[in-house]
């Protein structure tokens, strides 16, 4: 079983989580934020959309490199999605990272990706860290505070890890 695969499940289980939370984020509560320093709605719900692709360039490149200019785009790229939108994002990219993970074997999880801002290196870790830290992990992160922002909007939290306090156990 190559390393890729020995992922795998992992991988599924917290895509297919994160896909369900991202089902729930509604259109007209995209400019919502719970705190002025937080972001918006819209704007998280996004980021979360773009993890089957920082997964798929993690293996299509080595490094990865980025400026202020880079993170003020960033910012606003979400403007004018729906959560369809997102869907679709999510689902189109999802394939070919999860496919890229599946074929990988130890030399590829070994190999360092590196991630510079603006001229400073913020990661330089294997492969294999960097799915798990800062691709899976990182995901559940912002799922998790999209969880909270939908919570305070009245939306029904689906289960993650088994039910949630808004499905039955039954």
């Amino acid at each position: 079983m190559s390393k890729g695969n020995e992922m795998l499940r992992e991988f599924d289980e917290e895509f297919a989580g994160t896909r369900a939370m991202l089902e729930r984020v509604p259109d007209d509560k995209l400019t919502w934020k719970p705190h002025e320093k937080s972001m918006e709605l819209g704007r998280l719900a996004w980021h979360i959309t773009t993890f089957p692709e920082w997964c798929r360039e993690t293996f299509k490149q080595d490094s990865m490199s980025m400026t202020p200019e880079d993170g003020e785009k960033a910012q606003h790229e979400w403007k004018g999605k729906t959560r369809a939108d997102m869907l679709a994002k999510f689902d189109q990219e999802l394939a070919e990272a999860r496919a890229m993970v599946a074929k990988a074997n130890e030399s590829d999880m070994e190999r360092h990706w590196k991630m510079e801002w603006a001229g400073q290196t913020i990661v330089d870790s294997p492969r294999e860290e960097v799915m798990r830290k800062w691709v899976l992990n990182h995901m559940v992160h912002h799922r998790a505070q999209l969880g909270m922002y939908l919570r305070l909007n009245g939306i029904a939290i689906p289960g993650m890890y088994g039910p949630s306090a808004d499905e039955s156990f039954g």
